[in-house]
């Protein structure tokens, strides 16, 4: 059956799953070299958090701005824009000779990092049926987890073969060898000349009735007036920031913890991230299954994301590790938890908007999540510089944990509150 309908759409899941694992590399690098350049500018727990604040600040305006500029100018530009500016921003890191200097170009990294995921989930709405995005978003999504998986392998070897400055270089520099694939091979499927009639069909398959004539023009007032767009906003506000952590302090904590050395790879580190590779692809499987046995959209997408919330849970039982393999089962559930999780919240935000609105609408709940990325790092670095001062870190890291595990089951009920039934918003 899939040979007969065709099969491109998947090769544009392919450009967004190399985009999503460039953009984590990316962001990766400074997690890995943190206690290299600790040592080198004399940074405490709240400087470095400082830092990842910096960044997901400027990530927060990106997602608001590109969000609204791809649904104007169009995905395959605005994509374009993005990927150029933050690799831009990657390889003129290794400029940076001070704190100041690490923050404003880790400003510029998150400024175009926020292009990523508003274009990729407009992709997939304008490439794919409902009952495929949440597979389609789950694969590209699980690029998150390669490029995590990626540079605990590449960056050690990098920084001591060649320094601190070189890893920058090259993992910025790998953008913009995906942008002549991404001019090269994307285009609108109706415009696509590798798309069959068949496969055309069948992407739109659930097509939406075009009921504005000005279908680019979404007003961003318009939307926060919608509850549906609330119920997206809390979803991410309170789970993005746990999925920060775990990309800025799991290395960090494998370090303090259990005498972890960074300056080699890590085979902890890779197991996590390979776990939420699972995670991500699987969690976009079970709902997409849900669906085809029959289920509802929305009943299947909820039931999936309760399930997954209830993953995140026994995470607070990593203060009762006495090993690092322990500890590393019990992240790894949590992470490849999350990863299920993202799958399926930005599949909602296809499932209840129109495509017109799609971009704005990430862009508005990844401004949320990364409000929350904001204030969580200021909270982990004052409980971690706090618990380091009396000599027992490890007690620090297990407060963070708790909030962890309660801070998805309180997102899936607030969701719950503002769209019980998730209806579809009429534009």
């Amino acid at each position: 059956m899939e040979k007969k309908v065709g099969s491109y759409r998947w090769v544009i899941v392919a450009l967004l799953f190399f985009a999503t694992t460039i953009s984590y590399l990316d962001r990766q690098v400074i997690a890995l070299l943190k206690p290299t350049l600790e040592k080198e500018f004399g940074w405490s727990e709240s400087d470095y958090s400082r830092l990842v604040m910096a960044f997901q600040a400027a990530y927060a305006v990106g997602l608001v701005i590109f969000g609204g500029i791809i649904d104007k100018i169009g995905t395959k530009l605005g994509y374009l824009i993005a990927v150029v500016w933050w690799s831009t921003a990657g390889v003129l890191t290794a400029l940076a000779t001070s704190t100041i200097g690490f923050g404003f170009f880790r400003s510029l990294l998150g400024l175009g990092e926020g292009g990523n995921f508003p274009a990729a989930i407009k992709s997939v709405a304008e490439w794919f049926p409902k009952k495929e995005r949440a597979l389609a978003t789950g694969i590209f999504n699980s690029g998150a987890n390669i490029g995590a998986v990626v540079a605990p392998i590449m960056v050690p070897w990098i920084l001591a073969v060649y320094g601190w400055q070189v890893a920058f270089i090259v993992t910025g520099g790998v953008g913009f060898f995906w942008v002549i694939f991404w001019v090269i091979s994307y285009n609108k499927p109706t415009e696509h000349k590798s798309v069959t009639p068949e496969e055309l069909a069948h992407i739109q398959s659930d097509a939406e009735e075009e009921s504005s004539p000005n279908e680019n023009k979404t007003s961003w007032f318009q939307l926060f007036g919608i509850r549906q767009t609330w119920a997206f906003v809390f979803g991410k506000m309170l789970t993005d920031p746990i999925w920060w952590f775990f990309l800025y302090w799991l290395p960090s904590y494998f370090a303090e913890t259990f005498k972890l050395d960074l300056k080699k790879p890590s085979l902890e580190l890779i197991i996590v991230y390979t776990a939420t590779t699972i995670g991500s692809i699987g969690g976009g499987y079970i709902s997409g299954l849900l669906i085809k046995k029959g289920w509802p959209v929305f009943k299947a997408r909820k039931v999936a994301m309760l399930s997954f919330a209830l993953a995140v849970m026994p995470i607070m039982l990593a203060q009762y590790c006495t090993n690092i393999w322990q500890a590393v089962f019990l992240i790894s559930l949590a992470a490849a938890a999350h990863q299920a999780w993202s799958a399926n919240i930005f599949t909602t935000a296809s499932d209840m908007f129109p495509k017109k609105a799609v971009s704005s609408v990430v862009g508005i709940g990844g401004m949320a999540g990364s409000v929350g990325g904001i204030m969580f790092p200021w909270l982990v670095g004052g409980i971690l510089d706090a618990y380091k001062a009396s000599g027992s870190i490890s007690a620090g890291y297990n407060i963070i944990f708790i909030l962890c595990g309660c801070a998805y089951i309180l997102a899936w009920g607030l969701m719950h509150l503002f769209a019980p039934k998730m209806e579809k918003v009429v534009m």
